[in-house]
């Protein structure tokens, strides 16, 4: 079955920067989607940014600007590079993938991102 291996997660102070790392695994094919999702405490989950396997982006306003997503060359691993991090970004992040228009949709585990001001 597909696994979903985070890392990167931590404690910046606002203005900083982190990258959080994906990694998809046991799937017979790359995703066709992969994105970052995050979750303030107390709040819904929300969409940060996605990343087809075409290259077709979709990011948060709030984010847009500040953060990038990319996948690696095989579309097996998301790289969410998060730049000028303010303290409203604290959440925590879950990678995201799916395999549309095949059923299956995973999720991460979450990496708890904090920003302090």
């Amino acid at each position: 079955q597909l696994q979903l291996v985070e890392s990167g997660g931590g404690l910046v102070q606002a203005g900083g920067s982190l990258r959080l790392s994906c990694a998809a695994s046991g799937s017979i094919r790359s995703p066709s989607t992969m994105g970052w999702y995050r979750q303030p405490p107390g709040k819904q989950r929300e969409l940060v940014a996605t990343l087809t396997r075409g290259g077709s982006a979709n990011y948060a306003d709030s984010v847009k600007g500040r953060f990038t997503l990319s996948r690696d060359n095989a579309g097996n691993t998301a790289y969410l590079q998060m730049n000028n991090l303010e303290p409203e970004d604290t959440a925590v992040y879950y990678c995201n993938a799916d395999f549309r228009p095949f059923p299956g949709i995973y999720w991460g585990q979450g990496t708890q991102v904090t920003v302090s001001s």
